[in-house]
């Protein structure tokens, strides 16, 4: 299997991560909140809400163009702080993150927290 078929399959164990915990939503937020500059979005959004609103529709949209894939990634330490007192109910979508980010850089991003 290709980086862009993992990739894809990683995408979608994201999605049901989220769905799993009760974070996915059917609401989109405000086109003002999703046009943050901030890294993750963060002053207008939540984490899981930039996942599903910004993270994934930008790296469906590259998988779907056949668009070069970042090479440089690392989502999981943001959600390893951002769920730091809930680690073990999202473990699934922080090792699906971690996945994610290793595929794409080549690196495992939490290694140094280890």
């Amino acid at each position: 299997m290709d980086q862009r078929q993992r990739a894809a399959r990683l995408l979608e164990r994201i999605e049901a991560e989220l769905n799993c915990l009760g974070l996915w939503q059917t609401h989109y937020p405000s086109s003002q909140a999703l046009a943050s500059t901030e890294p993750f979005a963060m002053d207008t959004l939540d984490f899981h809400q930039w996942l599903q609103f910004i993270m994934l529709p930008r790296m469906w949209s590259m998988l779907d163009g056949e668009h070069p894939l970042p090479q440089n990634i690392a989502v999981s330490p943001m959600a390893t702080h951002v769920y730091r007192e809930e680690m073990e109910h999202h473990e699934g979508l922080i090792a699906s993150l971690r996945e994610f980010d290793i595929l794409l850089s080549g690196a495992d991003p939490l290694a140094d927290d280890v």
